[in-house]
């Protein structure tokens, strides 16, 4: 193997890595530059197989990239979408003879390949699993947005594509475990059958770039922040309605930031012409706005776990969310959670805090200490127990509090 040391005794590991798309991009990318990042801090070998790389790690011991020529990127559109995933997952099992690592970790829709070329070497594989299973994604999008008189935005990741779901469930049953970060999405796959036992809890995370410094004021008018996509799947119309309905519009501000689909912003209709409502785009500086913001609305349908929940909490910013958003977090102690699509009860949440500035300073304060646990490096640290430990879940097939 590639690691001339063993994993079980918390030496490091060789790891072939392979994701599909451009590393250190926004989005997943970010997510990817973090684990890979972080696994070579924590002094593991890991040999990179990416599309492209849109941000350097530095300690790699080796990197590939399956789409681009002269340093250059090529796009997925250029070849095709499936055509480019099934050209990466080629190189990537190819890889895999040349570093014979001891772990590897895949994304999905590339990973057929490395998968069986991992298995014929008696390697290990980790499907990664950024969102709840599949068809639960595809079926809860689908009724929210017929519910609201929509459909699915084309080409989404949410939309339903049979094709694709045949390919994600080809790579669920042939991995050797799959690689859950939230109670939410562990909970979609155990729902359809799937076996405790190949399920590895382990977390995202956020790593600011320097001390939080907050201007927080008691009493004063409360600011709420919505961070991501403005579509069904993230909630905003529960978040605008509950915002609404509470006292917290009569003097706050609420703040949306995001790219807007446009069938769904007529849905929104007047609720967006609140003059408490703010629409501001996308913003380039996430963290700032939460640091600015004294509670983050996320009342998502479906999520895996979202990134913006562990900033939010590093940022001091106090996550009122939806059991389905997968945050990290434990209720009335880091931030406040409601059952999917229960606007009353975010309601009362934005009342009770605009109303007790005591509540939300205790709130903040905890939410401001869980930070340190929530960083890239306590992530890949729970990654590591993942691909070595056995599953962290009950045996009545739910989640244990204490899964890392």
């Amino acid at each position: 193997m590639g690691s001339s040391r063993s994993t079980r005794d918390g030496e490091r590991i060789s790891i072939l890595y392979s994701f599909p798309h451009a590393l250190g991009a926004a989005g997943i990318g970010w997510t990817a530059w973090n684990q890979v990042n972080e696994l070579v801090r924590a002094g593991h070998v890991v040999h990179l197989v990416a599309a492209s790389v849109a941000r350097p790690v530095d300690g790699l011991a080796s990197v590939t990239t399956s789409l681009e020529v002269a340093g250059r990127r090529i796009p997925h559109r250029v070849i095709g979408r499936d055509r480019a995933l099934a050209w990466h997952d080629h190189v990537a099992s190819r890889a895999i003879a040349r570093r014979r690592p001891e772990v590897v970790h895949v994304w999905p829709l590339a990973a057929t390949r490395t998968i069986a070329a991992a298995e014929a070497r008696g390697i290990r594989s980790y499907r990664e699993v950024p969102n709840t299973h599949t068809a639960n994604a595809y079926e809860v999008v689908a009724a929210e947005s017929a519910r609201l008189g929509i459909a699915p935005r084309a080409g989404s990741s949410h939309a339903a594509d049979p094709v694709r779901l045949a390919t994600e469930q080809r790579e669920w049953a042939t991995a050797t475990a799959l690689l859950v970060p939230s109670d939410a999405v562990a909970t979609t796959f155990l729902d359809r059958g799937f076996d405790e036992s190949r399920l590895r809890r382990h977390r995202y995370g956020c790593t600011p770039p320097g001390p939080i410094e907050r201007r927080d004021v008691d009493g004063a008018p409360l600011t709420a922040v919505f961070l991501g996509r403005v579509e069904p799947r993230k909630g905003l119309h529960f978040a605008l309605d509950a915002w609404l309905a509470s006292s917290a519009s009569e003097r706050g501000t609420f703040l949306v930031y995001g790219a807007v689909d446009e069938a769904y912003r007529a849905v929104l209709g007047e609720r967006l012409a609140h003059p408490s409502v703010q629409l501001r785009g996308v913003t380039t500086e996430p963290l700032a706005e939460l640091v600015g913001a004294d509670v983050l609305l996320l009342p998502s349908i479906e999520e895996g776990s979202a990134l913006v929940t562990y900033e939010a909490q590093a940022a001091g910013c106090v996550p009122l969310v939806s059991t389905a958003a997968g945050a990290l977090l434990e209720h009335d102690v880091h931030g406040l959670v409601h059952d999917t699509g229960d606007v009353a009860a975010l309601t009362a949440h934005l009342d009770l805090l605009a109303t007790s500035p005591a509540t939300l300073g205790r709130l903040r304060r905890a939410a401001l200490e869980h930070g340190p646990e929530l960083t890239w490096a306590a992530a890949a640290a729970s990654l590591v127990a993942a691909y070595t430990a056995q599953p962290a879940l009950a045996v009545n097939g739910r989640v244990r509090a204490d899964a890392p």
